[in-house]
C-alpha cells in the first residue's frame, strides 16, 4: 500500500471551516458570553463555586488570592492564571459590579485603571450577596458535570438567588458575537421579576416604570429614554452617559467646574489627562487649572477657569470632546438553552424566573425526600418506644447487630431504615421528655412534608416562595439607584466664543490666492500702509477685510462655488509677510478663481441676501441662512449656464437697486426686490438683455439720485456720471449707455472696452492693474463728470502697447 493510500483527501475549507467552527463554539458557550440564568461567564462561576466548595466565605478570614486561583485552575479552568486572576479583580472592583461578588482585602487596582497587586499579596472572600448565587447548590438544584479531567463535578449554572445578568452586567467578546448588559438597581430588577410574576402579559411600557433604566455603580445621568426603551425591547439601543457636574464660584468673579460623578467604565486619570491636554494645547480659552481631588470623601476632578471665563460653554466643550459624556450601546446577548440570543428585558426576566421555578421546585423535592425519610425514622422511633419492652427483648435475644435488625424487621414489621435507626438510639432518648419531642418532631416533619408537596403541587404557591425569597433580598440588599435618569438627549452646542479668543484682525488675500490674518498690532508697527504689506513679486493684494476671529469668510469663485473659512482658521503672519497659498486651507481648483469675500457672523439674519451676478447678465438672490455649513469643501452657491461665470457676489439688505455695468459701455439699472429670492442652487434671472459680443463687468448696489457713476476703460479713459441720469427700469431690458468709445481714424482712441465701474459718493482711490504688471493709484475726483454718452478723460498714463487689465478698490 502507497503512503498516499493511507490519507483520505479533504478541502482546506472544510478543515479551516470546521475547526473555527469548533472553536467558536467554544468560545461562545464556554468563555465570553454569559448564561441568562445566573449572568455568570464560566470563569466567574468556576471562581465562585471553588471558592465556596473551599469554605472561603464571608463569616471565615480572608484567603490568598493566590489559592483560590491554584483552585480554580487545578480543578476547573485548565487557563492561564492571568485570566482567572482577571476574573476574580472584576468581581472585587465596586465601580465595576453594581455588587461586588468579590469581598478583596489588599490593593484591587482603581477607577484609574491602576493594576491590581499580584494575587501573591491580595486575599480575599466571597461577599455576602455571592453566598445568595450559591445559595442551595448542594440541594441538588441545579444539575453539575465532569470537570476537565473527570476527577470532580462543576455546577452548569448557579442557582442565582436574584437576578445577576441584570443586577451586575456584563460585557463580552466572543467570535461572531459580543455582548453588553449594563448593571442594573437591585431593587428595581427584582420589582420587575415580581411583576413578572402576579402579570404574565406586562407590558414592556409597564415593565418601564419599574426597571427605569441602567443604574452605574459610578452614577451619573443617562439620557435617552428613547434608546433604553429600543434596547428593552430588542436588547440593541444607545444611551448617552454624562458625567455629574457643577459650576461653583470662587472668591474674585472666578468659577469652577467641579466633577462628582463620571460614566462608567471612564478612566478618571485618562479623563483628568484630556481635559489637562486641552488646557495646554489652549484648545479652548478659560480653562486656568485641572486637579484630581478623589480621596475618601469620594471622586473630585476640579476645573478652575480663568476670571470671565464662560463656565456653560467650557462644560459644553469638555462634554463634547473628552469623555466627560460617552455613548453607551446596548447588545443584551446571554446564553439561552446553549445558544447565544439576543434579548429584550422581559425575556430576560422571564428566563430568570423559569430558572428559579425550576430551583425552588428541585430544592423541595430535594427537601421532601429528607423530610419523608426523617418522617418514616421518627414514625419508627414513636413505634418503638411505645412497645420498647419487646423490642429491648428481641435485641438482647439476638446474636449480632445484623441479627438484632432482620429480628425487628420480622417480629414488629419496621423496616431496615427503621430498625437501624432503633439500634442507635441513645439510651437518654428513652426518658419521658425525650418521647414527647420525639413526636412533637414528627408532627413538625409532617407538616413540612405536607408545605413542600403544595409547593410542588401548585405553581401560585411557588412563584408565592420564589417572591418571598428574592423580596427578602431586596429589602436586604437594596440600594438606592445611583445613575440619574432623563428623557431627552440633550444636544451640547459648542460656542466659538469658548473655543476662539475675539480679536479684531486684518486678513488679505492676493490676486494670486495668497492668505494671511494679521493682528493690528502688527500692521501699525509696519507703518499702518497696505503699500508696505509682504507680497510675492508682481502679486498684489486685492482683498484686505477688518474682521474678527469669531466671524467666517465666505469665499465665492467663478464657477458658482463657494467654501467657507473661519477667521481663526486662517494661519497668522505677521504684516511684511506674504501668507500661505489659499488652497492649503481650502480645496479650490487650479482653474477656479475667487470673485469674492463676504465676512459673515450670524447666518440667521432673514434681513440678508446674498446677490450673485454672472457674466452673461443673470442676477440672482438667495436668503443668507441658507448657506450655513459645516463643509470644508466646495459647495454649490449658483447655477451656471454654459460659458457663464460668476462676476460678483454681494451681501445685500434686499431693499437697494442694482447697477449692471457692461463691457460695451451698456448699463441697466433696476429695483433689487425685482429678482425673487430663489434656492442656493438656482441659475437666477436674467438682470440685462446683451448683444452678441458683450458681457457684464461689473455690478453697484444704488439709492436714490446722489453722487455719480464711474466708468473706466482699457486705456485708461475714465469719467463720471450722475447717478440721477440712470432712472430706475425694468430687469432684463437692454440698457442704456454709459461710455461712447471714440471711432475712426484721426480719432485717438479712449479704449475699446470697460474693465470697471464704480457707483461714487465720496471720493476714494482706486488701483488700476497694467498688462505690463505695473500698479497705478489714481483717485475717482481725477476722473471728469461728464454726460452719460460721453467719451472720458484719460486718468492713467499709458505706454503705446499696455493697457489696463483690471481696476481694483480694496473692500
Amino acid at each position: 500500500m502507497s503512503i498516499l493510500e493511507e490519507f483520505l483527501p479533504a478541502y482546506l475549507e472544510e478543515i479551516v471551516g470546521d475547526r473555527f467552527g469548533r472553536y467558536s463554539k467554544y468560545i461562545i458557550q464556554d468563555r465570553a458570553i454569559p448564561d441568562v440564568r445566573d449572568g455568570l461567564k464560566p470563569v466567574q462561576r468556576r471562581i465562585l463555586y471553588a471558592m465556596y466548595d473551599a469554605g472561603n466565605t464571608p463569616d471565615k478570614p480572608y484567603r490568598k488570592s493566590a489559592k483560590t486561583v491554584g483552585d480554580v485552575m487545578g480543578n476547573y479552568h485548565p487557563h492561564g492564571d492571568a485570566s482567572i486572576y482577571e476574573g476574580m479583580v472584576r468581581m472585587a472592583q465596586p465601580w465595576k459590579m453594581g455588587h461586588v461578588l468579590i469581598d478583596g482585602h489588599g490593593n484591587w487596582g482603581s477607577i484609574d485603571d491602576d493594576p491590581a497587586a499580584a494575587m501573591r499579596y491580595t486575599e480575599a472572600r466571597l461577599s455576602e450577596i455571592a453566598m445568595e448565587l450559591l445559595r442551595d447548590i448542594e440541594k441538588r438544584t441545579v444539575q453539575f458535570k465532569d470537570n476537565f479531567d473527570n476527577t470532580a463535578k462543576e455546577p452548569v449554572v448557579l442557582p442565582s438567588r436574584y437576578p445577576n445578568l441584570l443586577v451586575n452586567g456584563v460585557s463580552g467578546i466572543s467570535s461572531g458575537f459580543a455582548t453588553e448588559i449594563p448593571p442594573h438597581n437591585l431593587r428595581e430588577v427584582i420589582d420587575a421579576c415580581i411583576a413578572v410574576m402576579d402579570k404574565p402579559d406586562i407590558t414592556l411600557e409597564e415593565l418601564m416604570t419599574i426597571v427605569r433604566g441602567p443604574d452605574f455603580p459610578t452614577g451619573g445621568i443617562i439620557m435617552g429614554e428613547e434608546g433604553i426603551r429600543e434596547a428593552y425591547r430588542t436588547g440593541k439601543g444607545r444611551i448617552y452617559v454624562r458625567s455629574k457636574t457643577a459650576i461653583e464660584d470662587l472668591r474674585g468673579g472666578k468659577q469652577q467646574i467641579v466633577i462628582t460623578e463620571i460614566p462608567y467604565q471612564v478612566v478618571k486619570s485618562r479623563l483628568v489627562t484630556a481635559m489637562e491636554n486641552i488646557r495646554l494645547e489652549k484648545k479652548i480659552e478659560g480653562i486656568a487649572e485641572v486637579r484630581d481631588e478623589s480621596g475618601r470623601n469620594g471622586l473630585r476632578i476640579v476645573v478652575e477657569l480663568k476670571k470671565d471665563a464662560d463656565a456653560q460653554g467650557v462644560l459644553a466643550y469638555l462634554l463634547k470632546k473628552t469623555d466627560l459624556q460617552v455613548t453607551y450601546n446596548f447588545n443584551m446577548v446571554a446564553i439561552v438553552n446553549k445558544t447565544p440570543k439576543q434579548l429584550g428585558l422581559k425575556e430576560m426576566v422571564e428566563a430568570y424566573i423559569e430558572h428559579q421555578k425550576e430551583v425552588v421546585t428541585f430544592r423541595s423535592q430535594y427537601e421532601l425526600e429528607k423530610a419523608e425519610d426523617r418522617a418514616h425514622v421518627l414514625e419508627g422511633l414513636v413505634k418503638a418506644l411505645n412497645i420498647l419492652d419487646e423490642v429491648i427483648a428481641t435485641i438482647k435475644a439476638s446474636k449480632n447487630r445484623q441479627d438484632a435488625q432482620n429480628n425487628l424487621v420480622e417480629k414488629f414489621g419496621f423496616s431496615e431504615r427503621q430498625a437501624d435507626a432503633i439500634l442507635v438510639l441513645q439510651l437518654y432518648r428513652l426518658t419521658n421528655l425525650e418521647i414527647t419531642s420525639l413526636e412533637k418532631e414528627l408532627k413538625d416533619v409532617q407538616k413540612t412534608i405536607a408545605y413542600l408537596q403544595s409547593i410542588l403541587s401548585s405553581t401560585k404557591k411557588l412563584l408565592g416562595v420564589i417572591k418571598d425569597e428574592i423580596g427578602g433580598i431586596r429589602s436586604k440588599y437594596g440600594v438606592d439607584r445611583r445613575s440619574e435618569i432623563q428623557g431627552e438627549v440633550e444636544e451640547l452646542k459648542v460656542n466659538l466664543e469658548v473655543m476662539v479668543t475675539a480679536e479684531d484682525v486684518f486678513v488679505t488675500l492676493s490676486n494670486d490666492g495668497y492668505i494671511k490674518r494679521t493682528s493690528k498690532l502688527s500692521f501699525t508697527r509696519s507703518g499702518g500702509e497696505i503699500e508696505s504689506t509682504g507680497v510675492k513679486e508682481g502679486d498684489y493684494v486685492r482683498y484686505m477685510l477688518d474682521v474678527n476671529t469669531l466671524e467666517n469668510l465666505m469665499i465665492f469663485t467663478q464657477k458658482g462655488q463657494y467654501y467657507l473659512l473661519p477667521v481663526h482658521q486662517v494661519p497668522e503672519y505677521k504684516w511684511k509677510e506674504n501668507g500661505t497659498a489659499i488652497v492649503n486651507i481650502i480645496p479650490i481648483p487650479k482653474d477656479d478663481k475667487i470673485v469674492s469675500v463676504i465676512p459673515v457672523k450670524d447666518f440667521e439674519d432673514p434681513a440678508k441676501s446674498l446677490v450673485f451676478v454672472t457674466k452673461k447678465g443673470q442676477v440672482k438672490r438667495t436668503e443668507l441662512k441658507e448657506y450655513m455649513t459645516n463643509r470644508t469643501t466646495g459647495i454649490v452657491a449658483c447655477k451656471l449656464g454654459d460659458g457663464d461665470e460668476v462676476i460678483d457676489v454681494r451681501l445685500s439688505l434686499n431693499n437697494m437697486e442694482i447697477l449692471l455695468v457692461t463691457k460695451l459701455g451698456m448699463s441697466i439699472r433696476f429695483r433689487e426686490d425685482e429678482v425673487n429670492p430663489m434656492g442656493r442652487a438656482a441659475a437666477g434671472v436674467r438682470g440685462i438683455q446683451l448683444k452678441e459680443d458683450d458681457e457684464v463687468i461689473a455690478s453697484e448696489w444704488v439709492e436714490g439720485e446722489e453722487g455719480e457713476v464711474l466708468v473706466v476703460s482699457d486705456l485708461g479713459y475714465a469719467k463720471r456720471s450722475l447717478l440721477m441720469d440712470y432712472s430706475v427700469q425694468g430687469r432684463g431690458g437692454k440698457g442704456i449707455f454709459t461710455f461712447e468709445f471714440k471711432e475712426g481714424k484721426r480719432v485717438k482712441p479712449n479704449g475699446t472696452m470697460l474693465v470697471g465701474a464704480f457707483a461714487v459718493k465720496e471720493a476714494f482711490d482706486l488701483v488700476a492693474v497694467l498688462k505690463s504688471g505695473e500698479r497705478r493709484t489714481f483717485s475717482t475726483e481725477s476722473a471728469p463728470i461728464e454726460e452719460r454718452k460721453s467719451t472720458g478723460k484719460q486718468v492713467i498714463a499709458l505706454d503705446k502697447t499696455d493697457f489696463v487689465l483690471d481696476v481694483i478698490r480694496l473692500a
